[in-house]
C-alpha cells in the first residue's frame, strides 16, 4: 500500500509517501514546495499533485492523510474558515480515501465538518508518532521554517497540556519562532557587536535564514521562502540584509562584524526555544530530548544542551530530509494506522 501524507503549512506543503507491507514500512520518499497560503491558497490542490508526481504517478496512490497549520494565514477570517476551505480543496483533488488528522487521532471529512477546529495546527499529533519510536517517554522538539513544537510523550502518548496553539502558547509548548522565516527583531531588542549594545530596528528587514545562511548552517537550497526585499540569498546578500537591523549597511560593517552579530542573534534564538523547553521540562519532569526539523542541530540541540538535558536525534531513525517534513510521515503513519 502506498500512503501520501502531507502537512499544510502557511508557507511550505510537506509530503512523505511511504510504501506499506502488512503494516510495515518499506520506503518513504519525500519532497516539500514553498506555497504561501496568505496570497496563494488557490494554487494548493495543483501543489499536491505535482509533489506526488514529482516521485510516482497519482495514480499509484491508495490513500492520502493531511495534517495542517495553513489555517491561520491571514487570507482566512478563522481558524474555522481555513481548515474547511483547506479540507474542501483536498476532497477536490483526491479519489481516494483521505482522512485527516485531529487532536484526538484521524478525522473523515464529515468529522471535519462537525468540529473543525480539531484538526486545526494538529500536524504535531503526527510527528509524536515518529518520536515514541525513540522512546516512550521524551519531550521532543521540531523546529521548521517557522515554529518550533515542544511535545511531552509519556508512555508512548503525547501529554501536550495544551491542544491548541492558543493553548500551547502559554504552556511552553509552542514557541513561535523558526529556522528560515521570523523576523530578527520579533526576538531581539538589542545586538552586541564589539562590546557595544544596539537597538534593533522594528522593521522587516532581515529573518533567521539570512543568519544562518551567513553562518553557512544552511544552503542556499534550504532558504525556501522569500526575502524580505527580494532579491538574492547568497551570504553577501544576507549580510546586507542583517546589517540593516542595526541601521547599518556594509559599507559601514564588515563581514566579520555581520558574523559577529548572527553569531549573537543565533545564541538569542537558542535562548527563547530554551524558555520554552524550560517551562515543559520543569511540568513534565522528563529530561530526555528527541530532535527534529530544520533546526534539530542548528537551535533544539543547542537549547537542550543549554539546559543540560540528554538529547537524541530523529535522524537516528529517519534520514535528514525525512526529518525536516517529520509531520508529514507521522501523518502517512497515522492514515495507514486508520485504514487498518
Amino acid at each position: 500500500m502506498k500512503i501520501a501524507g502531507f502537512d499544510i503549512g502557511g508557507a511550505n506543503t510537506d509530503l512523505a509517501i511511504i510504501d506499506f507491507e502488512d503494516g510495515e514500512i518499506k520506503n518513504i520518499e519525500v519532497d516539500f514546495a514553498y506555497l504561501p497560503m496568505w496570497s496563494n491558497n488557490d494554487d494548493l490542490s495543483r501543489v499536491l499533485i505535482d509533489l506526488i508526481e514529482n516521485i510516482c504517478p497519482v495514480s499509484q496512490i491508495d490513500a492520502v492523510g493531511i495534517s495542517m497549520t495553513a489555517e491561520l494565514v491571514d487570507a482566512y477570517d478563522t481558524k474555522k474558515d481555513g481548515v474547511l476551505d483547506i479540507v474542501g480543496k483536498c476532497e477536490e483533488t483526491f479519489t481516494c480515501p483521505i482522512a485527516y488528522v485531529g487532536v484526538d487521532g484521524m478525522l473523515s471529512k464529515s468529522d471535519i465538518e462537525k468540529t473543525p477546529l480539531k484538526a486545526a495546527a494538529a500536524n504535531w499529533i503526527a510527528t509524536a508518532q515518529i518520536a515514541t519510536l525513540i522512546s516512550d517517554n521524551c519531550i521532543f522538539i521540531d523546529t521548521g521554517s517557522t515554529t518550533t513544537d515542544i511535545i511531552p510523550i509519556k508512555e508512548g502518548k503525547e501529554c501536550a497540556l495544551g491542544k491548541s496553539d492558543f493553548d500551547r502558547s502559554a504552556t511552553g509548548e509552542l514557541v513561535y519562532t523558526g529556522t528560515l522565516r521570523t523576523n530578527l527583531a520579533s526576538f531581539l531588542d538589542k545586538v552586541t557587536l564589539k562590546g557595544k549594545d544596539y537597538r534593533v530596528a522594528s522593521e522587516l528587514f532581515a529573518q533567521t535564514a539570512d543568519v544562518y545562511r551567513v553562518l553557512d548552517l544552511i544552503t542556499e537550497e534550504d532558504y525556501v521562502c522569500d526575502t524580505f526585499d527580494g532579491e538574492g540569498k547568497s551570504k553577501l546578500e544576507c549580510a546586507r540584509r542583517i546589517a540593516r537591523v542595526v541601521c547599518a549597511d556594509l559599507k559601514m560593517l564588515s563581514m566579520e562584524d555581520v558574523v559577529e552579530m548572527s553569531k549573537f542573534i543565533h545564541k538569542k534564538q537558542v535562548e527563547q526555544i530554551a524558555d520554552g523547553l524550560k517551562q515543559v521540562n520543569e511540568t513534565q519532569n522528563m529530561d530526555l530530548i528527541v530532535t527534529t526539523g530544520l533546526g534539530k542541530d542548528i537551535l533544539d540541540k543547542p537549547a537542550a544542551e543549554l539546559l543540560g538535558l540528554k538529547v537524541k536525534s530523529m535522524a537516528d531513525i529517519l534520514t535528514d530530509d525525512e526529518c525536516v517534513v517529520a509531520p508529514a510521515v507521522g501523518t502517512a503513519v497515522m492514515m495507514e494506522k486508520y485504514l487498518r
